[in-house]
């Protein structure tokens, strides 16, 4: 039986003032301070620690926000990532814990292994299925920031390869929040910044060198008002905290295709209403299609070279077979054997072409 996380609103009860009592930041709503937008979400890959220190670098110490970040990290690494980037940076940089609230002033930095979101004023890190192959992944720490946030939420994409962060991206846009990404032209690896905006409208564009001074000036505008959250932005936001998944639930999301997940072999479903093609298993693991062909790139090259030794032992074992036949006088069989051999020898000079073409 599945069971409710606690932000099972459209948006989190504990920001919209129906349960002003528990939401950490009632007395300043009530004086007005809540209004502005006050969480910044920031993802990167290749090339974004560097972008992520010169940005901190300039954001103001007094910055009426908090910031978490997802940079994609290995599983088993260190979590030396936010002393990199808190050695040059104005605001304390620290590796977020579960259940750590979130204030202003403050960069969250995502723990290697784990998801990052935001849920009722508190970090919450989830080991949900890999999204894009990685965890952290930048989609759920976004989604979350649309469930939990909306309006008063800024995503950002900074450089990187692939595409994770764009569906994020969007679906934190569909919640009402505000879209930036870094040009594409400033960025080390553009392939992320493109994606996001291909992804979705996306409502700014700015050079590493710009961005503290458009992230100060968005951060301390109004937030406009919080549209109904689509439920399968939350559903997805909950699969990444480690909801269980099963055939049901992965029909919310979308219809079955003949395409395998490369990290547990289920059927994969494409999902629906979804930019960029995404699918997502019955386990949960989600892959964007450009990341799914990258992944089924490294599968078809071991195939053909699996095919290949296959069809190099068969041509040695019919030689071995051929030689005997002749010796023994059974011509016939030698010739019949002798015709296999010519085809299967065929068959490993396509394949040892097809492994060389893959190599190259």
């Amino acid at each position: 039986m599945q069971t409710s996380l606690p932000w099972r609103n459209a948006v989190c009860r504990a920001w919209s003032g129906e349960r002003d009592r528990s939401c950490r930041c009632s007395s300043a709503r009530k004086e007005g301070r809540c209004a502005h937008r006050d969480f910044v979400g920031i993802g990167g890959s290749l090339g974004a620690v560097d972008a992520l220190r010169q940005l901190c670098r300039e954001l103001p110490a007094d910055l009426p926000a908090a910031i978490l970040v997802v940079v994609h990290t290995h599983a088993g690494g260190p979590n030396y990532l936010a002393d990199s980037i808190g050695s040059a940076s104005a605001l304390p940089v620290g590796t977020a814990s579960d259940g750590e609230p979130v204030r202003p002033g403050r960069v969250y930095v995502a723990p290697a292994d784990h998801h990052m979101l935001l849920m009722d004023g508190v970090v919450r890190l989830g080991r949900g299925p890999r999204e894009n192959t990685a965890r952290p992944a930048i989609d759920p720490l976004f989604r979350s920031l649309g469930v939990c946030c909306g309006p008063r939420a800024v995503g950002v994409i900074l450089t990187g390869t692939l595409n994770d962060g764009a569906a994020g991206l969007s679906d934190l846009k569909r919640c009402g929040g505000v879209t930036l990404v870094q040009n594409p032209a400033d960025a080390s690896a553009a392939e992320m910044p493109l994606s996001a905006r291909r992804a979705s409208e996306i409502d700014y564009r700015a050079t590493i060198v710009d961005m503290p001074e458009l992230l100060t000036h968005l951060v301390r505008e109004k937030a406009g008002a919080a549209p109904a959250v689509p439920p399968e932005v939350l559903l997805e936001a909950e699969i990444a905290l480690g909801r269980s998944m099963d055939d049901r639930t992965a029909m919310k999301l979308g219809s079955p295709v003949p395409l395998s997940c490369p990290c547990c072999g289920g059927v994969l479903n494409e999902m629906e209403r979804s930019s960029p093609l995404r699918f997502r298993c019955q386990v949960g693991h989600a892959y964007t299609a450009e990341a799914l062909a990258n992944e089924q790139e490294g599968s078809v090259d071991e195939a053909v070279r699996v095919a290949l030794r296959i069809i190099q032992e068969r041509v040695v074992l019919t030689e071995r077979m051929v030689q005997e036949a002749r010796r023994n006088g059974r011509n016939a069989t030698a010739n019949i054997l002798d015709s296999r051999l010519k085809e299967y020898q065929e068959h490993a000079d396509l394949l040892r072409k097809a492994a060389l073409r893959e190599t190259a």
